[in-house]
């Protein structure tokens, strides 16, 4: 008990010497963009719309939002907040992707991702939304930064909306509802479990219908994860975004402290701190859309889909057995196993490939992988040596065979299910013995070099 404590108290120290470590290296950061951007001459004027007075006084010129950014303080019914628009044009790339390929993508892409909620819906329509919050989900937690977002002719346009203090979280909803009239889809990464409910919950409490009702919703994170859970230990989105799109963020600020950023804006009203907070929201919804051109294609056309990876193919081919596209996800379990795989997926697509293999009655394919696994140590050898008693037991009726697989299972891995299988064998072998006329039993006809291999294994 006490080395379990010292190890907890060990593990928390850790933990705030890295959370120590990431506030040493943002404030580097920040100072360098204090440093950066200290030599532009002041302004002989004020803003057209001053920003609201902070809790530090009035705010000195240079420091609004609006200075650092090309964007413009916006009015509504309800007040006044900060929006701003960057355009990635169409003859740019982010990492590998083609930003002007996006407007191509068919309009029915998203239906098979989406299990149909989703039906033709041209590209122009998809709204790509991602929040920055001031904490966790909670009554308490507010999207103080909202990006959306969209596909042109002329390039990838995101729009972000800003409130500069609390006051003005009303008008920055009635802004951010009006803007996504004009879209049909929604995409997000997360965005049912954090963005989504996160966001209805303000509209809530401000005590305005929310504008999320006639979307169509999809969270590309279960399709990532599908697609690649095989292959990466991570799906995170800026890790995604770097092993599938070689993109390498410069200066990017880390999630976690990103509400740090904004209490600290709140406090000092240091605008110039908030740009690497822009930054980030504005290349993860740039990633999300470029990744939203590669996920839906694996679902939409397993067979046709360019894989580079035959985890890849083992990811989608495990989504079609379950949706019941057997035949799809046996071709490819083929094909992922043919592409190569490393041990850790290799055993596991064996074993679903011999199932489908028994389900359609190629029994011989069945027992050639059975063998396979059985042979050779890895965290399916006993169930493979199960699946080869039953097949014998039940099929080939050549119960000192079953007998042989049963007891070699059980010298890796016992259990009461293989216990009562060897008991019902032995039973049922004696009294087959007893019905011949001298009593003899044959010896066990298991193939030498399976016992060999369990033996050595």
């Amino acid at each position: 008990m006490f080395l379990f404590q010292f190890g907890a108290f060990y593990d928390t120290l850790a933990k705030k010497r890295r959370m120590k470590e990431a506030i040493s290296e943002l404030r580097l950061r920040i100072a360098e963009i204090d440093r950066k951007y200290a030599i532009r001459p002041v302004a002989t004027e004020q803003p057209s719309t001053a920003p609201p007075v902070g809790r530090a006084g009035p705010v000195p010129a240079l420091r609004y939002i609006q200075d650092w950014l090309g964007g413009e303080v916006a009015e509504t019914r309800f007040g006044r907040h900060f929006e701003t628009e960057k355009l990635y044009e169409s003859h740019r790339h982010h990492g590998s992707a083609d930003i002007g390929a996006l407007a191509d993508l068919p309009h029915d892409l998203l239906q098979t991702i989406s299990g149909g909620e989703i039906d033709s819906v041209p590209p122009q329509h998809w709204a790509f939304l991602d929040t920055e919050t001031s904490g966790a989900a909670g009554a308490g937690a507010c999207a103080f930064l909202v990006g959306v977002g969209r596909i042109t002719r002329e390039g990838f346009r995101v729009r972000q909306f800003f409130m500069r203090d609390y006051s003005e979280e009303a008008s920055l909803l009635d802004a951010l509802s009006r803007h996504l009239g004009s879209f049909r889809v929604m995409i997000t990464y997360n965005g049912r479990a954090f963005d989504q409910p996160l966001l209805e919950t303000r509209y809530r409490l401000a005590r305005v219908r929310h504008p999320f009702a006639g979307f169509g919703h999809l969270d590309l994170l279960h399709g990532a994860r599908r697609l690649w859970k095989l292959r990466f230990e991570s799906r995170r989105l800026v890790d995604l975004e770097n092993r599938v799109l070689g993109v390498e963020r410069q200066g990017d600020v880390p999630g976690a402290l990103i509400p740090y950023i904004y209490f600290d804006y709140l406090r000092t009203r240091q605008a110039a701190r908030l740009l690497p907070v822009f930054h980030h929201n504005a290349i993860d919804i740039l990633s999300l859309a470029c990744l939203t051109g590669i996920v839906p294609y694996a679902f939409q056309d397993p067979a046709g889909a360019r894989f580079t990876h035959g985890a890849e193919m083992a990811g989608i081919a495990r989504w079609l057995k379950e949706a019941g596209q057997t035949d799809q996800a046996r071709t490819l379990f083929r094909r992922a196993i043919d592409a190569g795989l490393p041990d850790s997926v290799l055993f596991p697509t064996l074993w679903d490939l011999a199932a489908l293999e028994r389900k359609f009655g190629a029994e011989a394919e069945a027992l050639a992988i059975w063998k396979d696994l059985s042979s050779a140590r890895n965290p399916l050898q006993t169930r493979a040596l199960e699946a080869l008693a039953k097949h014998h037991e039940h099929r080939t009726k050549d119960r000192e065979q079953a007998l042989e697989f049963t007891r070699a299972a059980r010298e890796l891995e016992d259990s009461p299910g293989l216990q009562r299988r060897e008991a019902r064998l032995l039973e049922r072998l004696v009294a087959r013995d007893k019905m011949k006329p001298h009593g003899k039993t044959r010896r066990s006809q298991a193939p030498r070099s399976v016992r060999g291999r369990i033996v050595e294994a």
